[in-house]
């Protein structure tokens, strides 16, 4: 049974960081694992994604540069940098797992696992 839990949602001001993190059982974190995250009225958005012998990190447009993707598999756990926070970062970010692949990226749909999610909000 694959369960994956995020952590380390808050408040923050502007400017700030934040690091979530995403423990995984029944899932060997090496494998496709994406950030998502979804705003009320919009729909879900993929942040980032990264499986292990992958050169690249999938990065959404409205992130890169900003937003890091990382992993430890010896933990079994992902984590995402989120650094310059902006306003509209503030969602509910959700871990998913066991994408194809070929399919690793930002599309919701492609995903089989997800965490309950975690709250981040970024005032101005």
């Amino acid at each position: 049974q694959v369960q994956l839990v995020e952590s380390g949602g808050g408040s923050v001001q502007a400017g700030g960081s934040l690091r979530l993190s995403c423990a995984a059982s029944g899932y060997n974190s090496s494998d496709c694992m994406g950030w998502f995250r979804q705003a009320p009225g919009k729909e879900r958005e993929g942040v980032a994604a990264f499986y292990t012998g992958r050169g690249t990190t999938y990065y959404g447009a409205s992130v890169k540069g900003r937003f890091t993707f990382s992993q430890d598999n010896a933990k079994n756990t992902v984590y995402l940098q989120m650094n310059s926070l902006k306003p509209e970062d503030t969602a509910t970010y959700y871990c998913a797992a066991e994408a194809p692949r070929a399919y690793c990226g930002g599309e919701a749909t492609d995903y089989m696992y997800w965490g309950q999610g975690t709250q981040v909000t970024v005032s101005s």
